[in-house]
């Protein structure tokens, strides 16, 4: 992740990526990282941005940097951490969209009342789904993920904005099973677009052979299940 950050300590915002071809799909964005998580999933790929304290990066300034990239860039991303903890959220989505910008947001989910008070200013969301039905909690290692995590596919599913189901996986707390059944709930709420997502570990080393698990049988089933489906390698 390339940041630019300065010196003032509390600040939620934790870098940004200028250019990203890959954190809006069919988009060029610039990514803004906001700083804290309360879940500890095992395949985190920013476990630096888990604490609120990792916030140094100020607003007026990405602000500008994002106002100097119009023409250039699709639209911005607002991603962590967990960007809905950050209450000046619905502010900075303002901001961006003035020059032009299309919002995009990436959220777990964890706090589904704070989506649904940006949700109208969203353009897309990419939303964490960590597990089917039952496995929630053993992915986030947080009692009562599981019922904030549905409330927010639901949140998203009535916006307005598009919406891309992303599910990591991890064979430690998965099992290639437990896919044909989170495919059959996702397309029964009316899913359109999911990916699943090889998990890595800390070190940035993928968690599975991805020739062996979860195998294409599970991969043809999601391919029939929604209009759009991606599989991403780690």
């Amino acid at each position: 992740m390339n940041s630019i950050c300065i010196t003032e300590p509390g600040l939620p915002l934790a870098g940004i990526e200028p250019f990203s071809s890959c954190d809006w799909p069919g988009r060029l964005v610039a990514t803004v990282f906001v700083a804290g998580c309360p879940w500890r999933c095992g395949y985190c790929h920013n476990p630096g941005l888990q604490a609120r304290s990792a916030g140094k990066l100020d607003w007026p300034q990405v602000r500008s940097m994002l106002a100097a990239r119009v023409g250039f860039l699709d639209g911005v991303v607002f991603s962590g951490g967990e960007p809905t903890l950050a209450p000046q959220l619905a502010d900075w989505m303002h901001d961006a969209r003035q020059p032009g910008l299309a919002i995009g947001l990436h959220t777990a989910g964890i706090y589904p009342q704070r989506l649904a008070a940006v949700a109208g200013l969203v353009d897309w969301i990419g939303l964490d789904i960590k597990a089917a039905p039952g496995g929630v909690d053993a992915v986030t290692g947080v009692p009562g993920s599981e019922a904030r995590m549905w409330q927010a596919l639901d949140i998203a599913l009535d916006s307005a904005a598009e919406l891309e189901c992303r599910t990591t996986l991890d064979p430690r707390v998965m099992t290639a099973d437990s896919l044909y059944r989170l495919a059959d709930n996702l397309q029964a709420k009316g899913v359109r677009h999911a990916a699943l997502q090889q998990g890595r570990d800390g070190t940035g080393q993928a968690l599975f052979d991805a020739s062996c698990w979860p195998g294409p049988s599970v991969l043809d089933y999601w391919h029939q299940a929604f209009q759009q489906f991606s599989w991403r390698h780690a």
